[in-house]
């Protein structure tokens, strides 16, 4: 049911608002003016929806609210309280499979995404979570084949929506090594078409963009990104994108000091220092670390990695920066270029340990096995440099052929 928060303020400054217009306008006035808070926003949401459980609108901003704050047990609570009463509505399991993916919980994740896709195909965020557990487990060839085959109904979808999920399309070719051509065709025939747009969400698809061409410059594919961040320097540099989404100016940070934009560079930077020196004690010291990975994202486009290791330290692990608001899927991105600033950088047994790790969570990701040779390789253990890259060449064998 369609809401405007000045309508309520007037209603309910002369007693004519309604039950729910007042529920929600109490939700709603937490998130905005200087008295912003995002816990008493949460609170309010749950009183709503425990009164108005079919309020489904209002379920998916508490949960926006939940995933800037990087707390998707939260998020969880949310839609566990409403399920009872949605369970004919296909949108909810969508709601559902999205926390508990972010959760780990692929198993739950994957019946919950199916379940809301046998209720109707083309629910576009049950696709998109489906993907994402296919993405997490290594499934790309599943990945790929199940959202090309979904993509006709994304007509309908958002700007964002629509190129996040050929980003995630994209994203599962390059994390198989498929043929590089396949990456490109799906970022300027679906992401860099929707800019063409009257309509386009611009925003929201440099934001997708951007993801994907640092993935290409990760994975040494520089000069297919940099054509490609050349064509988009004029908007990047525009400050009407800027601090939109907190995820988009730390990509643009890079892709403007990857290009030598140095000065714009900066710019933002002490832009988003002075955005945060302005919050609240409490989120002053939250958002502190989102400062840092945008030092560090800026130095590593600028390709001083030694900066970018002084800047992140050895313990460092992009998972705990979710405040910047981005899921697992798009924040692990930083954990990548980390371990190549660790191979860089010289800290070979360290990078050795970190991919050892996060191998035992993706052991079919032929990139982390490359990765994982050459720090071998450079710590003298040949051996086990060979080993990593027959695995990696055995896994991108294996996809699609």
């Amino acid at each position: 049911m369609p809401f405007d928060l000045r309508c309520a303020c007037s209603f309910a400054s002369q007693g004519r608002a309604t039950e729910y217009e007042r529920a929600v306008f109490r939700a709603l006035s937490a998130l905005v003016g200087e008295g912003r808070d995002e816990e008493a926003a949460i609170e309010r949401h749950f009183e709503l929806l425990k009164q108005f459980p079919r309020d489904l609108l209002s379920l998916k901003r508490a949960q926006l609210i939940c995933f800037y704050l990087g707390k998707p047990d939260l998020s969880l609570e949310f839609v566990q309280q409403v399920l009872p009463e949605n369970q004919d509505q296909n949108y909810i399991y969508g709601m559902l499979a999205f926390p508990l993916l972010e959760l780990g919980r692929m198993d739950e994740a994957e019946r919950a995404a199916r379940k809301g896709l046998a209720i109707n195909k083309n629910d576009f965020w049950s696709q998109h979570n489906l993907c994402h557990v296919f993405q997490q487990e290594c499934r790309f060839r599943e990945a790929t084949e199940f959202m090309e085959s979904c993509s006709p109904s994304w007509e309908a979808c958002t700007s964002f929506l629509f190129t996040h999920n050929w980003w995630h399309v994209a994203v599962c070719y390059l994390e198989a090594e498929s043929p590089l051509c396949k990456v490109l065709e799906a970022y300027d025939h679906n992401i860099m078409k929707e800019l063409e747009k009257s309509d386009c969400e611009a925003a929201e698809v440099y934001l997708n963009a951007l993801g994907l061409l640092l993935r290409l410059y990760v994975r040494g594919h520089i000069d297919s990104a940099k054509e490609r961040l050349t064509t988009l320097m004029d908007a990047l540099k525009n400050e009407s994108i800027w601090h939109v989404e907190w995820l988009l100016d730390l990509l643009i940070l890079w892709a403007l000091a990857s290009m030598g934009e140095l000065k714009s560079g900066q710019n933002m930077l002490e832009s988003l220092k002075s955005r945060v020196n302005s919050m609240d004690m409490n989120r002053q010291q939250v958002m502190q670390k989102a400062i840092q990975l945008a030092e560090a994202a800026y130095e590593y486009g600028k390709g001083d990695h030694m900066k970018v290791f002084d800047t992140l330290g050895p313990d460092f692990d992009a998972l705990g920066y979710k405040m910047i608001g981005a899921s697992d899927e798009q924040v692990d991105v930083f954990n990548e270029v980390w371990y190549i600033v660790l191979i860089n950088a010289g800290e070979t047994s360290k990078a050795i340990e970190v991919l050892g790790k996060q191998i035992g969570k993706r052991e079919g990701a032929p990139f982390l096995w490359r990765l994982l040779d050459k720090a071998y390789s450079l710590d003298g253990r040949n051996t086990d440099a060979s080993v990593a890259s027959e695995k990696a060449n055995a896994l991108q064998a294996a996809y699609f052929h």
